[in-house]
């Protein structure tokens, strides 16, 4: 499954002022994982968000967002926002600080080696 290399542009360009960014392949898309911990992904044109479970209904509402569901469950403190939820740039800039907020707070997941 590809990802829009546009979008994951525009990410490279916020997070090459991050400290602590890795890029990684995964659920057919592209993930930045900041300080070990996921942070925001790409999966083919939306932008996925990691962000604090109690902001999840309030951020439905916002334009071009919508429920994440992996294998026909919904995930709690994921979403994803479509391409025209992220055409202005306050609303691209919103959605990344949302993600680094969390992320501060966000515990990694455990390794499976």
């Amino acid at each position: 499954m590809a990802y829009d290399e546009k979008l994951a542009n525009r990410l490279r360009n916020v997070f090459s002022k991050v400290r602590r960014v890795e890029e990684k392949k995964m659920m057919g898309g592209l993930t930045f994982m900041v300080n070990g911990k996921m942070c925001v992904g790409i999966i083919k044109d939306e932008l996925m968000v990691r962000l604090d479970p109690a902001m999840h209904e309030k951020a439905l509402e916002k334009k071009g967002c919508h429920e994440m569901d992996m294998m026909k469950r919904k995930v709690r403190g994921f979403l994803l926002v479509s391409p025209n939820g992220l055409m202005q740039q306050k609303d691209f800039e919103y959605w990344i600080e949302v993600a680094l907020n969390f992320n501060k707070q966000a515990k990694a997941s455990k390794n499976r080696k």
